[in-house]
């Protein structure tokens, strides 16, 4: 499940798309949520959504339930790197400084 990355980390890492994952912080580009922003609470893959800290749906009554969001809709804005990332990153052809 990859999400399209933003125009400073295309320019940074030379690479378009990539895996999202738990942590990365991203910013909703379509859809009713258009413009919020958030860190990656969970990524279901059953569903093939995410699920935003922020957004969430109060029910009638009063729970709050978190909304799945198809990751081709969001942007990933910061990345969560860590050593097999960055091993993803250079494999894909990408540049890590």
């Amino acid at each position: 499940m990859a999400a399209p990355l933003s125009k400073e980390l295309r320019e940074q890492y030379n690479i378009k798309t990539l895996p999202i994952r738990q942590n990365d912080e991203v910013i909703v580009a379509r859809g009713s949520k258009k413009g919020s922003e958030g860190k990656v609470n969970s990524v279901y893959r059953l569903k093939f959504a995410v699920q935003i800290e922020k957004l969430q749906k109060e029910k009638s009554n009063g729970a709050s339930v978190p909304l799945n969001i198809h990751p081709s809709k969001v942007v990933i804005t910061k990345l969560h790197l860590d050593k097999d990332r960055k091993a993803l990153i250079e494999r894909k052809g990408g540049k890590i400084e």
